[in-house]
């Protein structure tokens, strides 16, 4: 049987510095009257959201700023959204900020638009739900999760101590406006552990059982983008800003169609037991599970290594381009001020995070098999 991919991206996507300025345009054309602004905190302390809400202003279309957000979002944080957009009698929505922000403003505007969903848990896994959601723009100010382009979301369960993944073509952004000019305020911490996030979703996606050539292409060039200027933007370099702002987001277009792996899985668990920041649990999980998938990965890791700048790989074995690949994410990684190891780590955990990990959505797409057991072990590789 041919096997179908599937693509599905923005309706309309904006790059550049003061692409900002087209979302007045593109919500009165469409005769939008009241915005819904989910955002980060500090990026309306930050003076940021002036270049938005100026635009807006100019347009004659009022708005109002939801930020009852936490790092790791809660279903909690989605439900008194839902409810904040409904007194606010919104008519869409502008997710302004990081993967924290864009996850729950996908939430809201799905359950908007799906009431039936309200109860939040319903929406993992592959929902069924019949309508898309408020209209969306999706404005990054992370270069990391690359949620506008994506048709994922992740959701923390506090009550269980569990991150739940939903996937929906429903809730894709009409429209993604990437400005690095947005990404300005983001201290190095964040910059570091956003960017490799987004570094683990380019390999990952590229080494998923389910990646193919249109996808492959995109990945690689996330790599080659991240590895080039990722270092650069920790100083705040505009180039380097420039190129992850980028690179971030094709490593959406592509991950987003073929899905992660368990990196991304542990990741989660990690992230819904110790609030550990999910750039930074990306970053530590994703050489452990490199050197785990590396003999199922065929010529992949010679590529990954190319597109990181290391010389020579033609001449190598495999043995040696795949731990190349693996040396330079390490290296990256160290640049960058990620730890290797989480302190927070204890013994008497592993058996839940491991199943955790196992349960969670982006397992089955990882290259290699695996079990409650290898993830146990890997897990214990961080102590």
């Amino acid at each position: 049987m041919t096997k179908i991919n599937r693509i599905v991206l923005n309706t309309i996507s904006y790059h550049g510095s003061g692409a900002v300025a087209e979302i007045g345009s593109e919500l009165s054309a469409r005769g939008y009257k009241r915005a819904f602004i989910a955002s980060g905190r500090h990026v309306v302390k930050s003076g940021e959201i002036k270049k938005i809400t100026d635009v807006l202003d100019e347009k004659g279309i009022v708005y109002t700023f939801f930020t009852d957000m936490k790092p790791n979002p809660t279903i909690e944080n989605v439900q008194a959204g839902v409810e904040a957009f409904k007194a606010f009698d919104a008519d869409c929505i502008i997710a302004v900020g990081g993967g924290s922000v864009m996850d729950t403003a996908k939430a809201v505007g799905i359950i908007i638009n799906n009431p039936e969903f309200a109860d939040v848990r319903s929406l993992e896994g592959v929902a069924p739900t019949k309508n898309h959601a408020v209209f969306t723009i999706a404005v990054p100010t992370t270069a990391g999760t690359a949620a506008e382009v994506t048709i994922n979301y992740v959701i923390t369960d506090v009550e269980r101590k569990r991150k739940f993944v939903c996937v929906d073509v429903n809730d894709i952004p009409e429209i993604a406006v990437v400005d690095p000019d947005m990404m300005h305020s983001m201290p190095e911490g964040l910059t570091a552990s956003t960017g490799m996030d987004a570094l683990t979703h380019a390999i990952e996606g590229y080494t998923t059982a389910g990646a193919w050539e249109m996808t492959d292409m995109m990945h690689l060039e996330a790599i080659r983008l991240i590895s080039a200027n990722l270092r650069a933007a920790l100083k705040n370099d505009e180039e380097g800003r420039k190129g992850m702002a980028l690179g971030q987001y094709i490593a959406g277009m592509g991950f987003s169609n073929v899905g992660l792996g368990i990196a991304h899985s542990m990741a989660h668990t990690l992230g819904a037991v110790y609030d550990t920041p999910h750039g930074v649990a990306c970053a530590m999980m994703l050489p452990i599970v490199m050197e785990y998938n590396a003999d199922c990965t065929g010529e992949k890791y010679r590529e990954i290594a190319r597109a990181m700048g290391v010389e020579g790989v033609d001449a190598m074995s495999v043995e040696e381009y795949r731990a190349a690949a693996v040396n330079a994410v390490k290296q990256l990684s160290r640049d960058v001020g990620i730890p290797e190891k989480l302190e927070a780590l204890k013994e008497e955990d592993l058996p839940f995070l491991a199943q955790s990990a196992y349960d969670d959505a982006c397992r089955p797409g990882n290259p290699k098999d695996c079990d409650v057991e290898s993830l146990t072990a890997l897990f214990r590789k961080l102590m």
